[in-house]
């Protein structure tokens, strides 16, 4: 074999230059003890956060536990026994019982305005003049007239006389005769017109004398004296606006009509009861004077008048108030205010005030805080009850609710009149709490407290709110 034949193809491939080693990346110490900090920080910080808090939840604890025992002042009302009237409540306008724009019957200058804007006005009274000398001279005139043609009937008269004198003897025609007793009743005829137009010239000239035709207030002025005004004008020169009496307009749904209606047919006098905007303050007292004869088919409701007497002024035209419109008179129920009912897993109830410490089964269901914290008084406050004050404690008396009127409950069981109940600083009581009852601010109910005073006044004063039926939804306080 050759030489050639022993070579190699291809040159022997030369063994590549191995890459150098990525260098290690060291942790640097200051690192590690950093982080370490922060999570030592964030720790220490949760650990003295929870052990203020079980500090603060301990002091509450005892600070509450301690003012358990204390007496806690609560406002207090008696139990009434009252005539509560049952109603329907409404919205309603106040319109104008009567409202006439004057304008002026006859042309002419405005002379002058004699009545002030607002002032109050009788019928009949003189409120503004029109220049009366054009309808005078008209008026003259037909009495000229007038005049002119009872001379000229007087003659014609005559002669119709003497044509028939002259007929009968012959010496004139019958035709003649008759045109002078034509001439005679044309002339009577000219009398009666005018004094027809003297009549109209009378009214006509009485007509520049505006008068009120009703017993109002004046409103503002519309025309100033001097102006030329027209019978047909149509914004007129003044408006007088009947207030005594006044009228309210309110709607009620078709529901109640037949309630209404059934009420009206008896003859019965239904009080309607006017208030402000708000509900709270009574405005005037009057009675349904008629019932509209349809009802609206879009909003299901019926329009009911009412009047008012208004003599204090208290209704003004236009004005917004809430109707109640009394159906019945309930007589001796038992009322207590809305705010001293509390609503409970067993039902409605009320704190009933007792004299007196409670007895030792509430005692023992709320042990006085010296025996929960082993100690007398509270360090905390630095007090200590008074034995020498009256004690008096409270107690869960389950009701009954019968209606609820306003923001007072009519019962049907539970108290009795001249209990006295917390209206209140229920939130913080339970059953065997000890209380200090003190007068409450309320004007609806409050009294001197005193819970072996029986008082039972008769009321016949409506409270504030809607009709509503059923219980009390409202809950405060602890579970009895």
């Amino acid at each position: 074999m050759s030489e050639q034949e022993t070579k190699p193809a291809f040159p022997a491939a030369k063994p590549l230059p191995s890459l150098p080693e990525p260098e290690k990346p060291q942790r640097s110490g200051a690192r590690k003890w950093i982080i370490f900090l922060v999570i030592a920080l964030i720790v220490g910080a949760a650990v003295w956060k929870i052990r203020k808090n079980t500090q603060e939840q301990s002091f509450q604890g005892q600070r509450m536990s301690a003012m358990g025992d204390r007496p806690m002042p609560v406002q207090t009302v008696h139990v009434q026994q009252k005539t509560m009237p049952i109603y329907l409540t409404a919205l309603g306008t106040v319109t104008a019982y009567n409202t006439v724009t004057v304008k002026s019957r006859v042309d002419g200058q405005l002379n002058r305005v004699n009545v002030r804007e607002g002032q109050r006005v009788r019928q009949g009274e003189l409120l503004a003049e029109i220049d009366p000398a054009p309808y005078q001279a008209a008026l003259a005139q037909a009495q000229g007239q007038l005049a002119r043609d009872q001379a000229q009937h007087v003659n014609d008269q005559a002669q119709a006389n003497r044509y028939s004198a002259l007929l009968e003897a012959g010496v004139v025609s019958r035709e003649n005769a008759q045109a002078q007793q034509a001439l005679a009743g044309q002339s009577g005829g000219a009398i009666q017109a005018d004094q027809a137009a003297i009549q109209a010239a009378k009214v006509n000239l009485n007509y520049t004398k505006i008068t009120s035709p009703i017993n109002g207030v004046v409103g503002l002025r519309q025309v100033d004296p001097g102006n030329i005004v027209h019978a047909s004008d149509t914004n007129g020169l003044l408006v007088v606006t009947q207030l005594e009496p006044i009228a309210v307009i309110f709607t009620l749904p078709e529901d109640h009509l037949p309630e209404v209606l059934d009420l009206t047919r008896q003859g019965r006098k239904l009080v309607v009861e006017a208030y402000d905007r708000s509900g709270a303050t009574h405005l005037a007292t009057g009675s349904v004077l008629t019932v509209d004869n349809q009802i609206d088919t879009t909003t299901g409701t019926v329009k009911v008048k009412a009047v008012f007497d208004n003599k204090d002024g208290a209704l003004f035209p236009n004005q917004f108030v809430n109707v109640r419109l009394v159906l019945q008179q309930r007589p001796n129920s038992i009322v207590i205010p809305s705010a001293a009912l509390l609503s409970g897993s067993e039902g409605n109830y009320v704190y009933m005030v007792k004299p007196g410490d409670p007895p030792a089964e509430l005692q023992a269901a709320n042990p006085p805080a010296q025996q929960r914290a082993g100690r007398k008084g509270d360090a905390n406050t630095g007090t200590a009850t008074n034995q020498n004050q009256p004690h008096f404690y409270v107690v869960a008396q389950p009701v009954k609710v019968d209606l609820t009127e306003g923001s007072q409950v009519i019962l049907s069981g539970g108290v009795k009149p001249g209990d006295t109940i917390v209206v209140d600083g229920q939130e913080k009581l339970r059953s065997g709490s000890r209380v200090i009852p003190r007068q409450s601010a309320n004007p609806n109910g409050p009294r001197a407290v005193n819970p072996n005073r029986e008082d039972t006044g008769v009321v016949s004063d409506s409270q504030n709110g809607d009709r509503q039926q059923g219980k009390q939804d409202r809950t405060g306080g602890q579970q009895p």
